[in-house]
């Protein structure tokens, strides 16, 4: 015959109960407390990211016009100041060029290239390439592209050919280089352009050699 239970036993039994319940709840509470961390951190990162995100597209915005305006300046630079001015600018130094082309382009396999300003006459030309801030690297660009030339443009094959570059901003020491490169280098003064290159200045013949 079993023991007989008494009340202490339950009493007991009751007190283990309550304990497992009380570590029970505890856990609950803890995972709950969990859940809500989490659920905050998950918040502020959304709205980190939010914030994020609307800052990068502001900086688009901001980029996308400077960089409209700049483009609007460019052409401004080119269409308005630059060309108006080539054929004056090259006459005073000998050149007799008459007329101006721009954009000139040639798809030509090994010879593909767009030139800016072209001013020309009947055995001379001089290439101007344009840049809102002239560089070495431009610098160095446009002599390969020069030396081209004549292969690209066969129409100028007899045809004298001189470069010019020409920048709204020039990087320091850039318009030395590009003169002893043989380029007349051409700045803004004003509402207008000139060239800066000393009168002993010998512009270089490209291409002479096609």
């Amino acid at each position: 015959m079993s023991d007989a239970v008494t009340i202490a036993d339950i009493y007991k039994l009751f007190e283990r109960t309550e304990a497992q319940f009380a570590e029970f709840q505890k856990e609950a509470d803890r995972r709950s407390a969990e859940a809500d961390r989490r659920s905050a951190e998950a918040d502020r990162r959304r709205e980190e990211a939010n914030r994020t995100m609307e800052e990068l597209k502001k900086q688009v915005q901001e980029t996308t016009k400077a960089v409209n305006n700049l483009t609007t300046r460019w052409g401004r630079f080119v269409e308005e100041i630059v060309e108006p001015a080539v054929v004056r600018l090259f006459q005073e130094r000998g050149i007799d060029v008459t007329q101006t082309m721009s954009r000139l382009k040639s798809k030509r396999p090994g010879a593909a290239m767009e030139i800016d300003i072209v001013a020309v006459n009947g055995s001379e030309l001089v290439a101007v390439e344009c840049k809102s801030r002239l560089s070495r690297d431009d610098v160095d660009d446009f002599v390969s592209r020069l030396q081209r030339f004549k292969v690209a443009f066969p129409q100028f094959r007899e045809f004298r050919v001189y470069g010019a570059v020409a920048g709204i901003e020039i990087d320091q020491g850039i318009d030395v280089y590009a003169y002893r490169r043989g380029l007349f280098v051409i700045k803004q003064s004003g509402e207008t352009v000139k060239i800066i290159n000393d009168t002993q200045f010998q512009p270089l013949g490209f291409a002479e050699g096609v």
